[in-house]
């Protein structure tokens, strides 16, 4: 057994048709038959029933699936380790909207402590072999890592009335709320808007465009503390109802992880969480 019949094998169970997979690659179809039955010959076992249409695939098949697929990306990516011109490890990683700087900016300084020769795509949103991302955007069929959690705050503009206000202040009802009605995070808020719509302020399609709001003198906001932090224009005080939480951290699929770098971030996370960012 090689890599060749591993890829062949692959290509079949994907596809689910020995024509197409001979065409994604490159071969002629009776070659590619010819590969597969070697494959079965030294397993002992039978991995594809032909069908009129396309092929079944064994439950024999199916176990060695991943076990394939980890093979072939490892066997890849030792290919390129050793290839002077290639001497990257490649992996692309959606960033969501919401993420705060200073979280985006400590992941990817441990992203290059953890693989030094990593080659890092970014990519904006719900893209990638993973992604940067609050765990409320996480599908069904993710896995999440959590790195960070965070408390949300009251944000205000920095000459607004209850600017100066502490904790031990008496609290004054705010009638100038920005909503985020699109945002994971609205119903868990909503408690906190009241029931006027004299109340709203206005309406944000995102948690940074909630702050840019803030930040003109539009109204108040309930933000994570990481996205306030350190703006020069944006006040924050306490809140008097339970504060919501977030949790960052990096969402995958399970079948990601045979990706050696994903693999490797993910060891490395596992084991060295970030530290936690200090903000006033």
């Amino acid at each position: 057994m090689d890599i060749r019949h591993l890829k062949a094998f692959l290509a079949v169970f994907e596809e689910r048709n020995i024509t197409l997979a001979a065409q994604r690659l490159f071969i002629s179809q009776p070659t590619l038959s010819v590969t597969i039955r070697q494959l079965e010959e030294e397993l002992g076992a039978t991995l594809f029933v032909r069908q009129p249409r396309g092929v079944e695939v064994s439950e024999q098949a199916r176990v060695l699936y991943p076990q394939a697929r980890r093979m072939v990306a490892d066997a890849q990516a030792l290919g390129r380790m050793f290839r002077v011109e290639e001497n990257r490890t490649t992996l692309t990683l959606g960033i969501e909207g919401d993420i705060a700087d200073s979280h985006i900016e400590a992941f990817l300084r441990m992203a290059r402590l953890a693989l030094p020769h990593l080659l890092l795509t970014l990519a904006e949103g719900c893209q990638g072999d993973g992604r940067l991302a609050v765990e409320e955007l996480c599908c069904e069929d993710e896995l999440f890592l959590p790195l960070w959690e965070e408390s949300y705050v009251m944000a205000l503009p920095v000459d607004h009335p209850m600017a100066g206000s502490t904790s031990a202040q008496p609290w004054v009802p705010v009638s100038d709320w920005i909503t985020c009605a699109q945002h994971p995070s609205h119903q868990r808020l909503m408690a906190l808007y009241g029931s006027s719509p004299d109340s709203v302020a206005g309406h944000a399609g995102s948690l940074k465009q909630a702050l840019q709001m803030v930040a003109a003198g539009i109204g108040v906001a309930v933000l994570p503390q990481s996205l306030v932090a350190g703006h020069a224009r944006v006040a924050t005080r306490a809140m008097h109802l339970p504060t919501p939480t977030r949790r960052v951290g990096l969402c995958y699929a399970a079948q990601a992880l045979e990706l050696p770098a994903l693999r490797g971030l993910h060891e490395y996370f596992r084991t060295n969480r970030p530290i936690q960012i200090e903000v006033e």
